[in-house]
C-alpha cells in the first residue's frame, strides 16, 4: 500500500469509522494520519494502519492542492469536499447498477 499519499481520499475498512471517507493528512509507511473535518479534525487526526484503509481516489480539488502544498486547510473545507465526493461516488454506483440491470 505504498501508493497512498498526502491528499488522497481513502475509506476506512476497520474500526468504528468503517465505511467513512477521509483525507490523508500524513503517512509514514506503516501508519496513515487521516481526517474528515467532523469526527476527526485536522488538529487531532486519526492514526490508522495502512492495512485498515483502502484507496478511493486522488483528486485535484482546492483542498487536495492545499494539503499537498502545506497551506492552511479548514475542517469545513474538508467536510464540504468529502460530502461532494461521497455524493458523486454514490451517483456513479447507481449509474453502473442501472446499466447492468438494463435488458439488452
Amino acid at each position: 500500500m505504498d501508493d497512498i499519499a498526502i491528499s488522497d481520499i481513502i475509506v476506512s475498512t476497520a474500526g468504528r469509522d468503517q465505511g467513512k471517507l477521509f483525507y490523508v493528512i500524513g503517512t509514514d509507511g506503516v501508519y496513515t494520519l487521516i481526517a474528515n473535518g467532523k469526527d476527526r479534525k485536522l488538529e487531532h487526526p486519526k492514526r490508522k494502519k495502512q492495512k485498515h484503509v483502502r484507496f478511493v481516489t486522488r483528486t485535484e480539488s482546492r483542498v487536495a492542492v492545499k494539503l499537498r502544498t502545506g497551506e492552511k486547510v479548514l475542517n469545513s473545507e474538508l467536510r464540504r469536499d468529502l460530502a461532494a465526493i461521497s455524493q458523486a461516488l454514490a451517483q456513479n454506483q447507481e449509474e453502473v447498477k442501472e446499466f447492468w440491470e438494463k435488458p439488452m
